[in-house]
């Protein structure tokens, strides 16, 4: 193949590379025979092949370019116009099949569907989602495009064949005993905490988990807990439906202000994010973490520790976790969400013995738990090193995308100041004195650009305007386009 665009047409499709760009250049005849030349299909060059190929593919069937009726190449000649693997376009094509993209023949090409005007069924009653917007800069999502499926399948499909029948129907209310070995492993080299699988449970992730434990303190006597402010409303709201009353607990540059806990006489229990607060991203520093402690011992309490965007370390190594210093009074909360993606629906709880004691007698109910091959199946991923192996690919995709979107902030509103991108899937933008940052994100809106404030996440009015910008699930490639956006509508307050 020559470093040129390719121009010999096929029957109802040509699609080549041009080596010098590592752009997808080609021409296509549509369903009416008029002759369409230059497509560019932008692969880009962050990820997996197989997801870029799909999400340049996707993309031009969305805006037109391959319009319906268009054949694409058959996929042994696509991969070597491309210098892939047949495999990849297979999966690539698979994938589009699947979602509606395209269509499949046997014995024939595969061709796009016609997808204008089409609607989706919904059920009666149930209003229509809101439309996405085109960047959806909104916290707490990761690239849903680099799900691992092809590893999950196969780690599932491993999972269902390895279960005897006559185990099909166990179920224990803290999860499969082998599965939970390997979890504890896995925290125990990562995360530092204290080994003992016995004191592991698994959840349906973290807000279950916490939910779960604010239903336990209730049962346990508790009426009140901290949390900090700001935070994630899923997670005091979960603590609000079990009956307990949220008291917030200011947060700066160090962490949680744990003097601040001595202000409200009764609260024996808190929710923390010591490794990365959300939303301000700061680390709770070494001194407030042995404070944490000191207080939670002093007053007989318990410190829900959530291990949010731990994964996520850019500037060290991740700081070990609170539990790995104080097993008796730290609860361990984690989970797959940002790792693998939400509809994995798959967490932990590492908890003091005597709790997990308290569970295996009866007295205390745990909820239902995942699906036991899904947790088989996570268990598979970390055995077999797939699991650290896209965690290191994505900690490489994410640090790329966090630079540019620090870079284009830096150049296009010079006036705002970044925090909080230590680690994690998002930053913190301070905006001018005066903003008004609802008026912000609602311009944003407007050019199809989805941010949110930091009011959102305040239990308390703060004086200083800020926005908390998610670049997890932004397309690479796109940083700056969407920073411009943004500014435009900054830049009109």
């Amino acid at each position: 193949m020559q470093n040129s665009c390719l121009h010999d047409r096929h029957d109802k499709g040509d699609i080549g590379l041009d080596t010098r760009s590592n752009r997808v250049i080609g021409s296509h005849t549509n369903m009416t025979g008029v002759s369409t030349a230059g497509l560019t299909l932008d692969l880009g060059d962050d990820g997996p092949m197989t997801r870029r190929l799909t999400t340049a593919l996707r993309d031009a069937v969305r805006d037109g370019r391959l319009p319906p009726g268009t054949a694409l190449p058959p996929s042994r000649q696509f991969a070597a116009e491309i210098g892939c693997s047949r495999w990849v376009v297979t999966e690539a094509y698979g994938q589009l099949v699947a979602e509606g993209y395209l269509q499949a023949t046997t014995g024939a090409a595969t061709r796009v569907r016609d997808i204008r005007g089409a609607t989706p069924l919904r059920p009666l009653g149930i209003p229509p989602a809101e439309p996405r917007p085109r960047f959806d800069l909104a916290p707490g999502i990761p690239d849903l495009s680099a799900f691992p499926r092809t590893r999950w399948a196969e780690a599932y499909r491993r999972a269902v064949l390895a279960r005897p029948t006559g185990l099909l129907a166990d179920r224990t209310p803290i999860g499969i005993a082998d599965a939970r070995a390997v979890i504890t492993d896995y925290l125990v080299r990562t995360r530092q905490v204290r080994e003992d699988p016995t004191q592991v449970m698994v959840s349906n992730g973290a807000g279950a988990s916490v939910g779960w434990l604010a239903r336990v303190l209730v049962r346990l006597g508790h009426r009140r807990i901290g949390v900090e402010d700001p935070s994630w409303p899923g997670l005091r709201d979960a603590a609000r439906r079990a009956g307990l009353e949220v008291v917030p607990i200011p947060v700066d540059n160090h962490g949680l202000q744990v003097s601040r806990l001595d202000d409200h006489p009764g609260i024996r229990a808190v929710i923390t994010t010591p490794a990365h607060q959300f939303p301000m991203g700061v680390a709770l520093s070494p001194d407030r973490r042995l404070e944490l402690i000191d207080w939670a011992e002093r007053v007989g309490g318990l410190v829900i520790e959530d291990d949010y965007d731990a994964e996520y370390r850019y500037d060290r190594r991740p700081v070990g976790s609170l539990q790995g210093m104080a097993p008796d009074r730290v609860v361990l909360v984690g989970s797959v969400s940002k790792s693998l993606g939400p509809a994995v629906n798959l967490g932990w709880v590492i908890m003091p013995q005597w709790l997990i004691m308290r569970i295996l007698a009866g007295d205390l109910e745990t909820g239902v738990g995942p699906s036991v091959f899904g947790l088989e199946a996570f268990a598979i991923m970390i055995n077999e090193g797939w699991y650290e192996r896209h965690l290191r690919g994505m900690r490489t995709a994410y640090r790329k995308r966090r630079e540019a979107v620090a870079a284009a902030i830096e150049e296009m509103l010079p006036d705002c100041r970044i925090s909080g991108m230590a680690a994690g899937l998002h930053l913190l933008l301070e905006l001018p004195a005066g903003t008004d940052a609802d008026g912000v994100v609602d311009r944003a809106a407007a050019q199809q650009v989805g941010v949110v404030s930091i009011d959102r996440y305040r239990l308390r009015s703060g004086r200083n305007p800020a926005l908390v910008i998610g670049y997890g699930n932004l397309r690479s490639g796109r940083e700056r386009e969407a920073v411009g956006l943004l500014a435009r509508a900054i830049r009109r307050t």
